[in-house]
């Protein structure tokens, strides 16, 4: 079943896995300890890498959705020659080391994603998946393949429980990704006791339901031929993804501890971990040290990874050579280097026309695609509603795996965590689409998206009380304050159909974190750009649109908002109050500006008054304890959006009303 070296390597990973989480004096030893036999089978046999080349834009990709066991990749990346050393192992869990407590992306060299929230991982995957297969279509042609590698999962019992493996898996089968394959450390046992006191349903059937393949290895703590056989016959299936079912048992090796809930989320101990090292085989050698012959064998996987890598960069030379406009593509790509050939493309739009932002959006979105075909994404089932589908870009399919739009069906959750995937993978730029109160089923992929600093682009539409006869359900009040909490996430919420365009001018200009746009369901009017100040000004967050000479205090608007507080505006200077007027699309990008053009913004010596159908949460940094937040911190109500924003004070009369009567009390 194993040879003596294969077993000792397998016993190192345990025992180095041991020896570290013994140091840190926290940790999740039972993984490591029971995946052991799956993980080195898999990297030693199967996984194409090049340690020496970890971006390389064609190797396998490996997600531990299971990240609680991250010494389990730690101890593969530090054997295989990645740039993880023995001090690495040493300092896990310590701050600033490369190997964090849950394997964190772009931080150690070959960890392809951020894992630790559970199902995260799968889902990032299937996004890896699609993309190599829409890259695949996009740039092989016949005798010149530059795209072909899979992307291969190991996930455990929490990750099937959490509902966004499920929402993932279900398109993953439906979209027939045939490189994907997952291999599930079924130990039986969670953080709490046996799986069997919440987790009973059968998941062969659930999987088979899904449209995978499903293969079973009941015996994964030795036999690592039948799961080397299992990965091999998944290879060969090309028309549907793989779960390969092994079952362990957790802990293996710790005489005391193995197959029981102690060993999941805790050290072994100073009692159990020189049992088990007894039991591996290790208790002659020092912790931390490594046999010579393990590490020769490891030498296999660099010495497979660099030959493939060569023999591609050949290929990839003669591809290039062959095809140069697709060679320059694919850079632009790889880079998400747009240009500024978009920019020409952007629609203009004419003083006093009223078009919905969501409507401008998907004008813009779509005159982007056309010169930007590294643009692809799609929406929760509502693309009807959010006009964000590129046209004429086709539907991504089995038959049609060319395809830009993303059917991703009624799951958020699976559809953030799949476009941060093929943001992970590369070559992509990729946007979601939904209903703006939906940000709530996805907000642990936007806050993971933020933490990566991947690019990803997240359209919400319906933005507020104006959704109108759908009710409180469907009115988002609280959903700007609660995403705008999110570090390195930039909200941006444009207040006409201007300022859209200008909005995915930074998008495309931008690669270094996430995005959100945020869009209005009714029509707002197109202001006179002449009159009033240009739209460039979304650039810094928040700039000057209408002034007086004298004001009384400034007024903040984003959104729908703006075109009211311009309204109120004209209201009160009758009787004789003149306000000044900011644009605030982003609070994000206006935090990020000199203090003194905050300063010339917001002047401090004048009251300041925010405007927005949304919580008043989080306005108090501009208005402080004397100025006024005028808002919504209650849920709508169903009725015509017009008849709610009235109800809601959202008029301009409404507004200039409690505008004079703040400043008649100061």
């Amino acid at each position: 079943m194993s040879t003596a070296i294969e077993r000792r390597a397998i016993d190192t990973i345990r025992v180095l896995s041991i020896d570290a989480i013994e140091k840190a004096k926290s940790g999740h030893p039972g993984l490591p300890m029971g995946a052991a036999p799956m993980g080195y089978t898999l990297w030693h046999r199967h996984l194409t890498v090049d340690p020496a080349a970890p971006a390389w834009p064609d190797r396998d990709r490996f997600v531990l959705s299971a990240g609680h066991g991250s010494m389990l990749q730690y101890a593969l990346l530090h054997l295989s020659g990645f740039s993880v050393s023995m001090e690495d192992l040493k300092n896990f869990r310590q701050l600033g080391s490369l190997t964090p407590g849950h394997p964190e992306f772009g931080h150690t060299p070959g960890v392809e994603t951020t894992t630790g929230p559970l199902g995260q991982g799968l889902a990032n995957a299937v996004g890896m998946a699609i993309a190599e297969r829409m890259l695949a279509a996009r740039f092989n042609r016949p005798g010149h393949t530059v795209v072909d590698h899979r992307t291969y999962v190991l996930c455990g019992d929490g990750d099937l429980m959490e509902g966004v493996s499920y929402e993932a898996a279900a398109l993953a089968g439906h979209l027939g990704l045939g490189k994907l394959i997952v291999l599930y450390d079924s130990n039986d046992i969670s953080l709490d006791g046996p799986t069997a006191l919440t987790f009973t349903e059968d998941i062969v059937k659930r999987f088979e339901a899904c449209h995978w393949q499903v293969r079973v290895v009941q015996n994964g703590d030795t036999d690592i031929s039948a799961i080397d056989r299992a990965i091999s016959a998944s290879k060969m299936e090309s028309g549907r993804p793989s779960l390969i079912i092994v079952k362990t048992t957790i802990g293996y090796g710790a005489p005391n501890k193995q197959g029981k809930e102690a060993a999941h989320g805790a050290p072994l101990g100073e009692k159990e971990a020189p049992l088990a090292r007894t039991a591996l085989g290790h208790d002659d050698i020092a912790p931390f040290t490594v046999d010579k012959e393990v590490y020769d064998h490891f030498a296999a996987i660099f010495e497979r990874g660099r030959k493939t890598h060569a023999s591609w960069k050949e290929r990839f030379e003669r591809w290039t050579k062959t095809f140069p406009e697709l060679a320059a593509e694919w850079k632009n790509g790889a880079t998400l280097d747009a240009g500024t050939l978009f920019e020409q493309t952007l629609p203009a739009f004419k003083p006093g026309d009223k078009i919905p932002t969501r409507k401008a959006n998907g004008m813009a979105l779509n005159a982007v695609a056309k010169v930007i075909p590294w643009l692809i994404g799609g929406d929760a089932d509502l693309s009807c509603s959010t006009l964000t589908a590129i046209e004429n870009g086709g539907s991504f399919s089995k038959e049609n795996p060319a395809g830009r739009n993303i059917r991703f069906g009624v799951r958020e959750h699976a559809m953030g965590a799949i476009a941060n995937g093929i943001a992970c993978h590369g070559g992509l730029r990729p946007y979601t689409a939904t209903f703006f109160s939906f940000v709530d089923y996805m907000r642990p992929a936007v806050r993971l998206a933020a933490l990566c600093k991947l690019p990803v682009i997240f359209l919400f539409t319906h933005d507020s009380l104006a959704v109108g006869e759908d009710g409180p359900t469907h009115q988002p009040v609280e959903q700007l304050a609660s995403i705008r909490s999110i570090p390195g996430l930039t909200v941006i919420r444009p207040s006409d159909a201007t300022e859209t365009a200008e909005a995915w001018k930074f998008i495309m200009r931008t690669v270094e974190g996430p995005i959100a746009l945020i869009l209005s369901r009714q029509a707002l009017p197109v202001p006179d750009r002449t009159v009033l100040a240009p739209a460039d000004g979304l650039h810094r967050g928040a700039y000057l649109l209408a002034d007086e000479p004298s004001p009384r205090a400034v007024l903040i608007a984003t959104g729908s908002e703006v075109s009211l507080a311009l309204e109120a505006k004209k209201l009160l200077a009758a009787q004789g109050i003149a306000l000044r007027i900011v644009s605030m699309p982003s609070q994000e990008l206006f935090e990020r500006q000199a203090i003194a053009y905050r300063n010339e913004i917001l002047p401090p010596a004048l009251p300041v008054i925010s405007l927005e159908a949304g919580a008043t949460f989080g306005w108090h940094r501009y208005v402080g304890t004397n100025g006024l937040a005028i808002g919504v911190d209650r849920f709508g109500s169903s009725g015509p959006g017009e008849t709610v924003l009235a109800h809601y004070g959202f008029t301009p009369e409404a507004v200039a009303d409690r505008i004079a009567r703040h400043l008649s009390s100061r």
